[in-house]
């Protein structure tokens, strides 16, 4: 069976924490029994001062008068012994004969003493009586004499110099609420780890994604970055189901797009290939309409081209200094013809030299395609009226403002037709959308001319919109970086 991470992580955290609470109870209750027994040592030790200031103020230093001061400053079951350097022991509170008692100068706490001033020893067998005792001792050198006083190590003292019990039950009463608060943190965060990894699997199975384990998630700072990333993922996925299926309707669009041009073509030339005797006019009228349609698919083809470039790899398209009003002159003399036959005019008024930073080809079809759409669909006897504003001369509207903070020329493409109904205005700039499709194919166009324009003001770091304009038709406002 496999261990989640939560669980094996409760572990990991639980066994340190429960080895340094050990250590620490260890450490804690060696510490306190240490002082407990550093107060005791100096209790007797106080006590072997002021016997030794008995000792060395009296004359008197009899076996009588020594019990008497013994009984007079008594602390149950104490024993004081008297014993010189040479480890001859010279009184001893407990016994009446001191001549038997073996030298004492090789006990530790006498040895301690007379090396370092003081000693102790806790629970020492006592050779004299064969039971355990805590001992303390202090040698006086003026006398010539050490003091040792020493307790019975009874379970009395033993139980003294314990540490708190009561602490030990503090320490395991915490431990079980950490415990608890432990569990209950990497529980919250197996949860978590379980569904990403529920989701995981499901998302490289290609399996369902809204099911109910994968909706609730903990209300805590992994269980909201887990929630986001599920519903990041949906999101990217979802968008990608749009882009597929946009690419299927592209697709479908271009296919049917290239299939009107293409049957035209094979029509015409079917029917001169299957009527050989078909006069030179009727042949020459067929020709030149496969030649339209020809044109046609040249210039369908020009414009798939062109947004796949924007498209695909726009960081690879060159940028120059252009010259905006030198390009609408250029534009204005290729159209004079068109304008003439449809009796149009077209109203250049942008100031002289206006110069871009941009890419020459893609700069072009922005203006050309706004002009070849106005000289289509505008109708007869109507104005094209162009105009720009230089670079922080006015704000057209909040959308249109400069976000990156660039000088920008704002220009304004208007005319005084027709115009398109209000529903249709969000769409105009979709590719292969048309107001008309009769009616547009007629004109020749191929429907993606105003998709080509806002892709080149986008690619430049402008803005573009479409609005009716006041007077009638459309209006086409529009920013590029200088």
């Amino acid at each position: 069976m496999r261990i989640s991470v939560g669980t094996k992580l409760y572990f990991s955290v639980l066994s340190l924490f429960l080895l340094f609470a050990v250590s620490f109870i260890i450490f804690q209750q060696t510490r306190e029994k240490q002082y407990k027994i550093d107060t005791l040592n100096l209790k007797l030790q106080d006590y072997n001062s002021r016997m030794a200031e008995f000792y060395s103020n009296t004359t008197d230093r009899s076996e009588t008068v020594l019990n008497n001061y013994v009984r007079r400053h008594y602390m149950s079951r104490l024993r004081v012994t008297l014993i010189r350097p040479d480890g001859r022991v010279v009184y001893d509170s407990r016994l009446k004969q001191y001549s038997h008692i073996s030298n004492h100068a090789s006990r530790p706490e006498v040895a301690m003493a007379l090396k370092h001033g003081s000693g102790s020893t806790v629970e020492r067998s006592s050779k004299t009586f064969n039971s355990d005792y805590f001992y303390s001792a202090t040698y006086f050198p003026h006398d010539s004499i050490v003091i040792r006083s020493a307790l019975p190590y009874t379970s009395d003292l033993a139980r003294s110099l314990q540490a708190d019990q009561h602490y030990i039950w503090f320490a395991v009463i915490t431990i079980l609420l950490l415990t608890v608060v432990l569990y209950r943190f990497t529980s919250r965060l197996g949860d978590n780890i379980q569904k990403l990894r529920t989701f995981a699997s499901r998302a490289d199975h290609g399996e369902s994604l809204d099911t109910e384990d994968l909706i609730v998630f903990p209300a805590d700072e992994l269980g909201e970055i887990a929630e986001r990333i599920i519903k990041i993922y949906k999101r990217l996925q979802s968008t990608r189901r749009e882009q597929d299926m946009l690419k299927r309707q592209l697709t479908q669009n271009i296919a049917h797009e290239l299939k009107t041009p293409v049957a035209s073509i094979q029509g015409y030339l079917e029917t001169i290939l299957e009527n050989p005797n078909i006069n030179d006019q009727m042949r020459e009228q067929f020709l030149g309409r496969c030649y339209a349609q020809s044109q046609r698919l040249t210039s369908l083809l020009h414009d798939i081209s062109t947004l796949n470039r924007m498209d695909d790899a726009p960081e690879m398209t060159s940028t120059e200094n252009v010259n905006i009003s030198q390009m609408v002159q250029n534009i204005q003399k290729d159209t004079a013809l068109q304008l003439q036959q449809k009796h149009m005019t077209f109203n250049n008024r942008l100031p002289d030299n206006i110069v871009v930073r941009g890419n020459q080809s893609l700069l072009y079809s922005v203006f050309r395609n706004l002009t070849d759409n106005a000289i289509a669909y505008a109708g007869e006897g109507t104005t094209i009226t162009l105009s720009a504003q230089r670079p922080g001369a006015y704000i057209v509207e909040s959308d249109m403002s400069d976000e990156g903070g660039s000088a920008k020329w704002t220009f304004a493409f208007a005319d005084n037709g027709v115009g398109v109904p209000a529903e249709h205005l969000p769409r105009l700039f979709e590719r292969f959308y048309r107001v008309d499709k009769g009616r547009s194919r007629k004109m020749g166009g191929t429907g993606l001319g105003l998709a080509i324009v806002k892709n080149a003001v986008l690619l430049h770091g402008g803005t573009i919109r479409v609005s009716a304009n006041e007077g009638g038709g459309l209006k086409f406002e529009f920013t590029l970086k200088m």
